[in-house]
Protein backbone atom coordinates (compact mmCIF):
# COMPACT_ATOMS: atom_id res chain seq x y z
CA UNK A 1 0.00 0.00 0.00
CA UNK A 2 1.54 3.06 -1.49
CA UNK A 3 1.98 5.47 1.85
CA UNK A 4 -0.07 9.21 0.79
CA UNK A 5 2.30 12.24 1.17
CA UNK A 6 2.70 14.70 3.65
CA UNK A 7 0.13 17.35 4.18
CA UNK A 8 1.57 21.01 4.10
CA UNK A 9 0.66 22.79 7.33
CA UNK A 10 -0.96 26.37 7.56
CA UNK A 11 -1.75 28.67 9.85
CA UNK A 12 -4.01 32.11 8.75
CA UNK A 13 -3.81 35.29 10.15
CA UNK A 14 -7.04 37.59 9.35
CA UNK A 15 -9.23 39.96 10.92
CA UNK A 16 -11.96 40.24 8.18
CA UNK A 17 -14.07 36.95 9.05
CA UNK A 18 -15.78 36.58 6.21
CA UNK A 19 -12.87 36.87 3.82
CA UNK A 20 -11.31 34.31 6.73
CA UNK A 21 -14.16 31.81 6.50
CA UNK A 22 -13.84 32.07 2.88
CA UNK A 23 -9.82 31.57 2.67
CA UNK A 24 -10.24 28.34 5.64
CA UNK A 25 -12.94 27.14 3.38
CA UNK A 26 -10.11 27.49 0.54
CA UNK A 27 -8.01 25.62 2.69
CA UNK A 28 -9.71 22.63 3.71
CA UNK A 29 -10.67 21.44 0.39
CA UNK A 30 -7.81 21.06 -0.86
CA UNK A 31 -6.48 17.25 0.06
CA UNK A 32 -2.93 18.34 -0.30
CA UNK A 33 -3.34 20.97 2.45
CA UNK A 34 -4.22 20.92 6.44
CA UNK A 35 -5.09 24.26 7.87
CA UNK A 36 -3.54 23.74 11.75
CA UNK A 37 -5.51 26.91 12.86
CA UNK A 38 -6.44 30.70 12.10
CA UNK A 39 -6.65 33.70 14.29
CA UNK A 40 -7.72 37.38 13.80
CA UNK A 41 -4.92 39.25 14.95
CA UNK A 42 -0.69 38.95 15.50
CA UNK A 43 -1.25 38.39 19.10
CA UNK A 44 -2.66 35.17 19.12
CA UNK A 45 -0.60 34.16 16.38
CA UNK A 46 2.43 34.43 17.98
CA UNK A 47 0.65 32.83 20.90
CA UNK A 48 0.01 30.01 19.27
CA UNK A 49 2.94 29.59 17.23
CA UNK A 50 5.24 29.31 20.01
CA UNK A 51 6.81 25.63 19.85
CA UNK A 52 4.77 25.16 16.21
CA UNK A 53 6.29 25.11 12.26
CA UNK A 54 3.72 24.92 10.45
CA UNK A 55 5.31 24.90 6.39
CA UNK A 56 3.22 28.15 5.89
CA UNK A 57 1.68 30.86 7.60
CA UNK A 58 -0.41 33.46 5.40
CA UNK A 59 -0.69 37.04 7.04
CA UNK A 60 -3.09 39.83 6.42
CA UNK A 61 -1.05 43.18 7.10
CA UNK A 62 -3.81 45.32 8.16
CA UNK A 63 -4.88 43.62 11.39
CA UNK A 64 -5.80 45.30 15.15
CA UNK A 65 -3.42 46.21 17.31
CA UNK A 66 0.03 44.83 16.59
CA UNK A 67 0.65 45.25 12.05
CA UNK A 68 0.98 42.32 9.99
CA UNK A 69 4.12 43.44 9.10
CA UNK A 70 5.46 43.50 13.07
CA UNK A 71 4.34 40.06 13.38
CA UNK A 72 6.56 39.10 10.92
CA UNK A 73 9.29 40.71 12.20
CA UNK A 74 8.68 39.03 15.72
CA UNK A 75 8.01 35.46 14.04
CA UNK A 76 10.83 35.62 12.08
CA UNK A 77 13.28 36.58 14.69
CA UNK A 78 11.93 33.27 16.79
CA UNK A 79 12.09 31.55 13.43
CA UNK A 80 13.91 32.16 10.53
CA UNK A 81 12.96 29.01 8.64
CA UNK A 82 9.19 29.94 8.70
CA UNK A 83 7.88 30.68 5.36
CA UNK A 84 5.01 33.47 5.33
CA UNK A 85 2.97 34.84 2.30
CA UNK A 86 1.17 38.47 2.51
CA UNK A 87 -2.36 38.24 1.56
CA UNK A 88 -3.27 41.47 1.36
CA UNK A 89 -5.40 44.53 -0.83
CA UNK A 90 -2.28 46.79 -0.60
CA UNK A 91 -0.35 47.07 -3.65
CA UNK A 92 2.09 50.34 -2.72
CA UNK A 93 5.38 49.83 -2.55
CA UNK A 94 5.48 51.13 0.93
CA UNK A 95 3.70 48.18 2.02
CA UNK A 96 5.32 45.65 0.21
CA UNK A 97 8.93 46.27 0.52
CA UNK A 98 8.26 46.72 4.64
CA UNK A 99 7.03 43.14 4.59
CA UNK A 100 9.86 42.12 2.54
CA UNK A 101 12.60 43.63 4.78
CA UNK A 102 10.56 42.18 7.69
CA UNK A 103 10.86 38.77 6.17
CA UNK A 104 7.96 38.17 4.43
CA UNK A 105 8.62 34.85 1.48
CA UNK A 106 5.90 36.20 -0.92
CA UNK A 107 3.15 38.89 -1.45
CA UNK A 108 -0.03 38.72 -3.08
CA UNK A 109 -3.55 40.40 -3.53
CA UNK A 110 -6.48 39.31 -1.69
CA UNK A 111 -8.17 39.30 -5.10
CA UNK A 112 -5.95 36.52 -6.34
CA UNK A 113 -7.79 33.53 -7.39
CA UNK A 114 -8.16 30.48 -5.10
CA UNK A 115 -5.72 28.25 -7.47
CA UNK A 116 -3.11 31.13 -7.23
CA UNK A 117 -3.77 31.01 -3.41
CA UNK A 118 -3.37 27.70 -3.13
CA UNK A 119 -0.42 27.32 -5.84
CA UNK A 120 1.62 30.22 -3.05
CA UNK A 121 1.05 27.33 -0.34
CA UNK A 122 2.65 24.87 -2.13
CA UNK A 123 5.70 26.59 -3.79
CA UNK A 124 6.34 28.69 -0.87
CA UNK A 125 6.34 25.60 0.96
CA UNK A 126 8.89 23.69 -1.00
CA UNK A 127 11.18 26.86 -1.64
CA UNK A 128 9.26 29.07 -3.97
CA UNK A 129 8.96 32.87 -3.56
CA UNK A 130 5.18 33.79 -4.68
CA UNK A 131 4.02 36.83 -5.46
CA UNK A 132 1.20 38.46 -8.09
CA UNK A 133 2.41 38.99 -11.29
CA UNK A 134 2.15 42.37 -11.29
CA UNK A 135 3.85 43.03 -7.79
CA UNK A 136 6.45 41.08 -8.66
CA UNK A 137 6.71 43.46 -11.76
CA UNK A 138 6.44 46.40 -9.31
CA UNK A 139 9.34 44.86 -7.57
CA UNK A 140 12.06 44.46 -10.52
CA UNK A 141 11.02 48.13 -11.56
CA UNK A 142 11.90 49.53 -8.46
CA UNK A 143 15.17 48.21 -8.60
CA UNK A 144 15.96 48.93 -11.85
CA UNK A 145 15.02 52.48 -11.24
CA UNK A 146 13.66 52.86 -14.72
CA UNK A 147 12.84 50.24 -17.36
CA UNK A 148 15.57 51.62 -19.19
CA UNK A 149 18.32 51.38 -17.08
CA UNK A 150 20.48 48.53 -18.47
CA UNK A 151 19.61 44.61 -16.64
CA UNK A 152 23.27 43.72 -14.96
CA UNK A 153 24.26 40.47 -16.05
CA UNK A 154 25.39 37.52 -13.58
CA UNK A 155 28.54 35.99 -15.69
CA UNK A 156 28.67 33.57 -12.65
CA UNK A 157 25.03 32.50 -14.17
CA UNK A 158 24.74 29.69 -17.01
CA UNK A 159 22.26 30.97 -19.86
CA UNK A 160 19.45 28.82 -18.95
CA UNK A 161 19.78 29.85 -15.22
CA UNK A 162 19.70 33.93 -16.59
CA UNK A 163 16.65 32.77 -18.69
CA UNK A 164 15.23 30.72 -15.50
CA UNK A 165 16.03 34.13 -13.42
CA UNK A 166 14.59 36.76 -16.09
CA UNK A 167 11.23 34.71 -15.98
CA UNK A 168 10.77 34.36 -11.78
CA UNK A 169 11.18 38.14 -12.09
CA UNK A 170 8.42 38.34 -14.44
CA UNK A 171 6.03 36.66 -11.72
CA UNK A 172 6.34 33.53 -13.61
CA UNK A 173 5.76 30.38 -10.93
CA UNK A 174 7.74 27.01 -11.34
CA UNK A 175 4.85 25.17 -13.27
CA UNK A 176 4.93 28.02 -15.65
CA UNK A 177 8.81 28.38 -16.35
CA UNK A 178 9.10 24.77 -17.34
CA UNK A 179 5.66 24.56 -19.06
CA UNK A 180 7.04 27.79 -20.99
CA UNK A 181 10.88 26.30 -21.43
CA UNK A 182 9.91 22.77 -22.15
CA UNK A 183 10.96 21.33 -18.53
CA UNK A 184 10.47 19.85 -15.68
CA UNK A 185 9.15 21.53 -12.39
CA UNK A 186 12.41 19.96 -10.85
CA UNK A 187 14.85 20.91 -13.02
CA UNK A 188 13.44 24.60 -12.64
CA UNK A 189 13.83 23.92 -8.86
CA UNK A 190 17.20 22.67 -9.33
CA UNK A 191 18.12 25.94 -11.59
CA UNK A 192 16.60 28.37 -9.12
CA UNK A 193 19.08 26.51 -6.14
CA UNK A 194 21.90 26.54 -8.68
CA UNK A 195 21.00 30.51 -8.98
CA UNK A 196 20.51 31.11 -5.37
CA UNK A 197 23.73 29.48 -4.56
CA UNK A 198 25.92 31.21 -7.09
CA UNK A 199 24.79 34.63 -5.92
CA UNK A 200 24.95 33.87 -2.49
CA UNK A 201 21.33 34.60 -1.63
CA UNK A 202 19.07 32.67 0.23
CA UNK A 203 15.81 33.09 -2.22
CA UNK A 204 14.77 33.95 -5.38
CA UNK A 205 13.83 37.50 -4.85
CA UNK A 206 16.81 38.02 -3.29
CA UNK A 207 18.73 36.52 -6.18
CA UNK A 208 15.82 39.30 -8.38
CA UNK A 209 16.54 42.03 -6.26
CA UNK A 210 20.07 41.65 -6.84
CA UNK A 211 20.37 40.87 -10.22
CA UNK A 212 18.65 44.08 -10.80
CA UNK A 213 20.22 46.05 -8.04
Amino acid sequence: MQKSAKKKTVVLVEDDVSFRREIESLLKSAPDIELLFSVGNGEDAIERLQGMLPDVVLMDINLPGMSGVECVKLLKRKNTALEVVMLTVYQDAGSIFRALKAGANGYLIKSSGPEVILGAVRDVSMGGAPFTSHIARKIVHHFRGTQEKPVKVDQALSPREQEVLELMAEGYRYKEVADKLGIGIETVKTYVKNICIKMHVRSRIEAIVKHYS
